[in-house]
């Protein structure tokens, strides 16, 4: 038996529950729908779900704007349905992991609510609250990942409040043990309801200082390429020097870990995080007492990875985390154009090897050292959506900056299910979805490629099965990169009781395994 936490190898299934099913036909997916099809889930094979944000919230950024920490959007259904959801999670012998938002909450919270009202009220304090500068200007230069300054003014206070992402996200004030206090007793109350985890979204952007702030240095290697995102100012500056990754912020971390710490079962902290130097910085938050792990950005390049490009991030990795389950590796999620498509011209290919490249790919993620997130879809090799348009757009990112940039909405489509079943393909009976659903996406609809011997979905769920097998991947998190040609990955995978060849090319897009 293998001495590793669970989460040390866990391979955990992304959900995007806005996305996944709709079970009561307004368009939207819900939690009910989650638990309608956890059994597609738990017939691939991973080990834990983590589900984003399901809280009440306006839905201005989709969730990650909460106004209640401790409650269930109408919209995704009830805390009965998610007590359901999480029972039958556990029974399929799943872990169940959720998103919590600690660096901002919605200014619809009744935390924001009361606090900009004036400066001596009881939540006074619970956010970033600053004095103009003597010409009327924001305190810094800080810049808003969403476009515009990370500053607002709120005429009742005559003061500027800190958001680094939208003006209706205020960001919390670490810095106030009431701030902390709260989040540990949300923590409690979905512990104590049996989750697992959380997944800690955006970490790095929690702010725990106190004025005067200091201004961010200009990127003396900023030169604008073939993204989109390129264009923005924000990615002009370099973000450490004072704005993100704030040495102030593992205060809560560590508090927040001390409450994972009094429960059993191996509760799981991952931090979602980057920054100027994301190795680094997840060094730092995964010190003795912080968290568990970090999810990692290096393999979620917006503009795509090649060969070269990978090993980089791998090889970054084995430095600094080699031994240990430090780190989470994923090549998609919500926020980024999915690795299908994404992939493909890095790599000097096109749509015809979409899925034996997104095979290769998912192998070689789950074949690294510590955890991995998969997200809905990649089972099925799903493209990137290209062809929203611009009047049905969502993501407030994606609005800001089209048509140059299109966003997020491009890989938060929803999932498909079976081609026959309904114009949305089982998704939902609504008369319109949330969002479009693509043509290309219903020849990969999920239960009929479980059903068929040779999809993606079974050679994968295949694949997981094998894996559980090799002590070399199961019984410790260590690794070796072995020197190679330009279209190869190789890397030993090594226990007490095995070393394991893993071999990857991107030539002829196929992946092998031989004990050595």
């Amino acid at each position: 038996m293998s001495d590793l936490k669970w989460w040390e190898t866990a391979v955990i299934y992304q959900i995007y529950p806005r996305s996944f099913q709709d079970s009561n036909s307004d368009g939207i997916g819900d939690l009910p729908g989650i638990t309608s099809r956890l059994d597609y889930i738990s017939d691939l094979g991973v080990d834990a779900i983590w589900i984003s944000p399901f809280f009440p919230s306006p839905q201005k950024d989709f969730g990650y704007d909460v106004s209640n920490y401790c409650d269930i959007n109408p919209e995704y259904g009830t805390l009965n349905d998610f007590d359901i959801l999480i029972k039958k999670t556990h029974k399929l012998g799943l872990r169940l992991m959720i998103d919590i938002v600690p660096a901002h909450c919605s200014d619809m919270h009744p935390w924001f609510e009361e606090s900009r009202q004036s400066r001596d009220n009881p939540k006074s304090e619970w956010f970033h609250w600053v004095d103009p500068m003597p010409d009327g200007s924001a305190p810094t230069n800080w810049l808003s990942f969403f476009g515009g300054q990370a500053w607002s003014w709120e005429p009742r206070r005559q003061q500027y409040y800190l958001h680094n992402f939208l003006s209706s996200q205020p960001n919390l004030n670490h810095a106030n043990t009431e701030v902390i206090n709260a989040f540990s007793n949300i923590a409690e109350f979905w512990f104590d309801r049996g989750v697992d985890g959380f997944r800690m979204d955006a970490v790095h952007t929690i702010n725990a200082d106190s004025a005067p702030y200091k201004n961010n240095l200009a990127d003396p290697n900023f030169k604008i390429g073939n993204l989109p995102q390129d264009q923005q100012p924000f990615f002009r500056q370099l973000h450490d020097t004072a704005q993100l990754n704030q040495s102030s912020i593992q205060n809560f971390i560590e508090s927040f870990r001390s409450v994972a710490d009094k429960y059993t079962g191996d509760r799981f902290l991952m931090g979602e995080l980057d920054g100027d130097d994301a190795v680094l910085a997840s060094e730092n938050f995964t010190a003795p007492g912080r968290l568990h792990a970090t999810y990692n950005f290096n393999l979620l390049e917006w503009g795509g990875l090649d060969v070269e490009g990978m090993k980089a991030a791998i090889s970054s990795a084995i430095y600094a985390f080699n031994g240990s389950g430090r780190l989470t590796f994923a090549f998609s999620n919500h926020d980024v154009p999915r690795s299908a498509s994404r992939q493909l011209n890095p790599l000097g290919l096109n749509e015809t090897h979409q899925e034996a490249l997104q095979l290769l790919l998912l192998k070689l993620e789950i074949s690294l050292i510590g955890s991995t997130c998969i997200y809905q879809g990649e089972e099925l090799a799903l493209s990137d959506v290209k062809d929203i348009p611009i009047d049905l757009m969502q993501d407030p990112w994606g609005k800001e900056f089209a048509p140059n940039f299109l966003g997020r909405d491009t890989c938060r489509t929803p999932m498909v299910w079976e081609r026959s079943n309904n114009q949305w393909a089982g998704f939902s009976d609504a008369k319109t979805t949330w969002l479009p659903i693509s043509e290309d996406h219903l020849l990969r609809a999920g239960l009929d490629e479980a059903a068929r011997p040779k999809s993606i979905y079974n050679q994968i769920s295949s694949f997981l099965k094998w894996r559980k097998k090799q002590p070399a991947m199961m019984d410790a998190n260590t690794m070796k990169q072995i020197n190679c040609g330009s279209k190869q990955i190789i890397f030993d995978r090594i226990s007490d009781t095995q070393s394991l060849r893993c071999f990857f090319d991107f030539e002829t897009l196929t992946a092998s395994f031989t004990e050595n």
